[in-house]
């Protein structure tokens, strides 16, 4: 499962490039759990993450991001500032992309801004 994540967290790494965004980390891992892509845009750090459905039959990518999960991306992100002070006082959003479709023709939605650090 791992090399299909990575190919799609490829897909979204170039999607994301070619939007003007540089890549500052990639699979971030803590005792939260990962990050898939972390990214800065301008002076706002962006933490992505990318979720893959062949089908929409249980809910799309989009709906796989409950509480739990937000929550524990919250606790990574802060632990990647900590450990990056440069970046401390950035802004910073949480994205998700959803792809769905092929790898040759991938579907990609990508929600910026998709929840709120409370």
């Amino acid at each position: 499962m791992r090399s299909s994540g990575s190919l799609f967290e490829n897909i979204a790494l170039a999607h994301v490039k070619a939007q003007g965004l540089s890549l500052l980390e990639r699979n971030f891992n803590c005792r939260f759990g990962e990050i898939d892509l972390i990214l800065r845009e301008g002076n706002v750090v962006v933490f992505l993450e990318v979720r893959y459905r062949k089908s929409q039959a249980f809910g799309g990518a989009m709906q796989s991001i409950g509480s739990h999960k937000r929550e524990r991306l919250l606790k990574a992100a802060s632990l990647f500032l900590q450990s990056r002070p440069e970046f401390a006082r950035n802004a910073c959003r949480f994205d998700v992309m959803a792809i769905a479709g092929s790898a040759q023709q991938p579907d990609i939605n990508w929600q910026r801004n998709a929840f709120e650090a409370c």
